[in-house]
């Protein structure tokens, strides 16, 4: 995979706006997609919300991209046989190879006329990597509207805080080993 021409002096990558690889994937829940509860799988829409953030992390990035981690996965609804599942995907925001992907699970009844109702949203983060399986360069997000914006800086947020939280642990353990309390 080549990297994407670039117009820069620096050799940066060329920014994509917001709006170039947003997508919505639509699927209908059936009875294969239930629980006992005779509700959907927490999984199955996991599944979905996994499938559209990694086409738009793909789309953006232009080559492969896998999962790095999920962040916030929140049913706010359940979702049931019949159901019509949209799973609204963008970049929100983009390192040197990881992205941010924001995804927000409608719903709506497949007979009914009824506005589609949010039932679910996550936050994923991607990382694109080239043949190899190595970390490869992404191109900046470029937000295009208020809304994009203010994704872009909660997204940043949400990074410091990942970062923040992963150091904690790493110092937690190294104590706990130094202490001989390796408790693997």
């Amino acid at each position: 995979m080549t990297e994407p021409v670039t117009n820069s002096p620096e050799g940066e990558l060329e920014g994509k706006p917001t709006s170039a690889s947003r997508i919505t994937l639509s699927h209908i829940m059936t009875a294969g997609d239930t629980n006992l509860l005779g509700t959907v799988h927490g999984g199955v829409i996991m599944k979905l919300v996994d499938d559209a953030a990694g086409a738009v992390a793909g789309r953006h990035s232009g080559g492969p991209a896998v999962t790095a981690s999920m962040d916030e996965m929140a049913f706010l609804e359940p979702v049931r046989i019949g159901d019509l599942v949209h799973v609204r995907s963008q970049v929100n925001w983009t390192g040197r190879s990881s992205m941010e992907v924001g995804v927000r699970v409608l719903a709506e009844r497949w007979n009914e006329s009824s506005p589609a109702q949010q039932v679910g949203s996550a936050y994923l983060v991607f990382a694109a990597v080239d043949e190899q399986g190595k970390p490869r360069r992404v191109p900046p997000v470029i937000p295009e509207t208020e809304r994009d914006k203010r994704r872009y800086q909660e997204a940043q947020i949400r990074r410091t805080h990942r970062l923040a939280r992963r150091r904690a642990i790493m110092e937690l353990r190294e104590r706990r080993a130094a202490e001989g309390l390796d408790d693997a």
